[in-house]
């Protein structure tokens, strides 16, 4: 996953040259960057992005203290003391030299008397973006072997490389004028400092392979060249979307290089599920996240509180907001002792072998492969575009009411993630997704928002609306479980409609073609345990299966009525009935690997 933080003047900065650098240490006053990283144990850090070719820098190149110093604490260029000796020898005076390397406004304007709101004399330098791999990612990449330690690594930091391109192609702004009225997207690109982490804040030191990428708040104009300012709200309206797309990428760089799989695990009920290495052990899971179990619960004391005194459950938003709460209570002291990668790992192995037994740490590479192997072949890595855009949509909707184009991107990378488990994406396929949502199933609920239409997502039969409308409506469960039912109801009634035109042989104008064997978003069912819960493909929900037996007796009858009629025909011709073929194959089967592409004239389903 990744969050988002600001570093401003004052404590953001200091954080950030004190702990941040220095693996989330406590690097003490007067010791150098490079000494402090390496008694942390954690590697220096390494510029990354676009923009640094403005600067003069290159990707890979090591951050060091000056450079950061300049750059992320007084927004000039990061070579600025060499720039200023040679405009002084050119006779410059100290404050044109100073200027001269001044990116943007200089931070001296923010200090000013003349500047009236607080937020202006403290202003923003950098975002700290944290990426951080699903759980058990950790655990294979702290007990395996360095091989695949060293795979983890690299497939952790091409996920994080794409996802940073991706925010510098389509997400980020720059702003100028009053207010930021203006805004366009950066000239050059982002200039991106990547500092890598190795462990937990928690008292007993637990793996958690993670990064921060700490993006400076300068870049160019597009039209002039000029250094501005970025758009922070640009970013954290997207960082969800941007999450969603760096797990995806993570899974498919495990998959291909290491050949696993991924699967569903259902973390809090009703909640959104988390994508697990098929095969770790679960046990596994908890002794690894000491730190989740003190946030979750400090999260389910806040949470009492907020529904006492609001009156209903905490929603999205608000939820977030809570978590956030409980880690600031949770969070434990800064450590003292600082060992090497490999003697945490050698630590790390211990623990877990005293906790559950040698076999669970040293078959743990043979019992993924063993998973790996059973999930492609229960599975099938299909992506039928119709019925992920009636997922995407349907969930989004209940859970937000109306929402925005990077609600729908998130979404549709949750469920690319779902339906393929690790196994490569076409390039644009989310858009696709999200696109075929736009054109089909969504109207405008004001000048800002859509919504979805219902006219094109309901049935037209009235018992159908009967059971869809109370899944949306029922205020008592958990929005995503609400959401889950009735995108599963509306994906069992496309299959069903597509039933009935194969068995009517004739084709529909509005009919989406997708392969047969396609299956949509794992549905989750309850096994009874309060832990995490595994999530099959399968659904018990009795509304959704009285859905399904309704429309299928609705397609037997079209097929029996048509099967009358083709015999009272031959009876009036006095041609000779012919048996009916035991199995007949259908008369418009689609070809594997057709997709549907999205707009009205071919998207959607009567």
């Amino acid at each position: 996953m990744i969050s988002m933080s600001e570093v401003r003047l004052g404590n953001g900065w200091r954080y950030l040259f004190r702990g941040v650098m220095v693996g989330d240490g406590h690097r003490t006053a007067g010791t150098p960057l490079r000494a402090a990283q390496d008694e942390a144990g954690v590697p220096p850090g390494v510029w990354k992005g676009r923009g640094l070719a403005a600067l003069g820098l290159s990707a890979g190149d090591v951050v060091t203290e000056r450079q950061a110093e300049l750059l992320l604490g007084e927004g000039r260029h990061p070579d600025a003391d060499q720039i200023e000796r040679e405009l002084l020898a050119q006779g410059n005076t100290p404050e044109q030299a100073r200027r001269a390397t001044v990116l943007g406004r200089p931070i001296e304007h923010n200090r000013s008397p003349k500047t009236d709101k607080a937020k202006e004399r403290t202003p923003w330098l950098a975002f700290d973006l944290t990426f951080r791999p699903p759980p058990t990612a950790h655990i294979a990449w702290a007990l395996m072997d360095d091989r695949h330690r060293q795979v983890l690594e690299l497939c952790n930091d091409i996920a994080q490389d794409k996802t940073l391109v991706w925010l510098e192609e389509s997400v980020a702004e720059i702003r100028w004028k009053a207010g930021g009225k203006q805004r366009a997207r950066v000239k050059d690109g982002l200039v991106v400092a990547v500092f890598q982490h190795y462990e937990s804040r928690a008292t007993e030191s637990r793996p958690l392979l993670h990064a921060h990428a700490v993006v400076s708040i300068r870049a160019r104009r597009p039209h002039d060249g000029k250094w501005g300012n970025l758009s922070a709200d640009s970013l954290m309206t997207h960082i969800v979307a941007a999450d969603t797309l760096y797990t995806l990428y993570f899974m498919e760089e495990v998959s291909a290089r290491l050949g696993w799989a991924w699967e569903p695990r259902e973390v809090t009920p009703g909640r959104r599920p988390v994508m697990d290495i098929a095969g770790i052990d679960r046990r596994l899971i908890g002794w690894q996240s000491t730190r989740r179990q003190q946030i979750e619960d400090a999260l389910s004391v806040l949470t009492d509180k907020y529904e006492e005194r609001q009156g209903h459950a905490p929603g999205e938003r608000a939820g977030y907001a809570l978590a956030c709460q409980a880690a600031d209570q949770t969070r434990p002291p800064k450590r003292t002792e600082l060992l090497s990668l490999t003697e945490l790992r050698t630590r790390w192995r211990a623990s877990a072998i005293q906790a559950f037994g040698a076999c669970t740490v040293y078959r743990l590479a043979e019992r993924v492969r063993a998973a790996a192997a059973a999930v492609w072949g229960r599975v099938r890595p299909v992506v039928d575009i119709a019925l992920a855009a009636v997922d995407v949509v349907v969930v989004v909707y209940v859970m937000r009411g109306a929402f925005k184009r990077h609600h729908l991107l998130a979404e549709a990378r949750r469920h690319l993630s779902y339906v393929l488990r690790g196994r490569p994406h076409e390039r644009g396929l989310d858009e696709q997704i999200v696109q075929t949502v736009v054109d089909d199933y969504t109207r405008p609920a004001s000048r800002r928002m859509m919504t979805a239409n219902l006219r094109t997502l309901y049935p037209r039969d009235t018992e159908d609306q009967a059971v869809l409308r109370p899944l949306t409506r029922k205020r008592t469960a958990p929005p995503y479980e609400r959401a889950r039912l009735a995108a599963d109801a509306l994906s069992a009634r496309v299959h069903a409609v597509r039933r009935a035109e194969r068995l009517g042989s004739r084709t529909r104008p509005y009919a989406v073609d997708v392969p047969a064997a396609s299956r949509s978003h794992p549905r989750p069912f309850r096994d009874g345990r309060k832990d995490g819960r595994l999530l099959e493909p399968e659904t018990g929900v009795d509304t959704v299966e009285r859905t399904r037996q309704t429309l299928e007796a609705a397609a037997a009858e079209v097929a029996a009525t048509l099967q009358d009629r083709r015999r009272a025909r031959e009876a009036a011709h006095g041609l000779r009935p012919q048996p009916t073929p035991a199995t007949a194959p259908p008369p418009h089967t689609q070809q594997p690997g057709t997709q549907h592409t999205p707009g009205r004239t071919t998207g959607g389903v009567r």
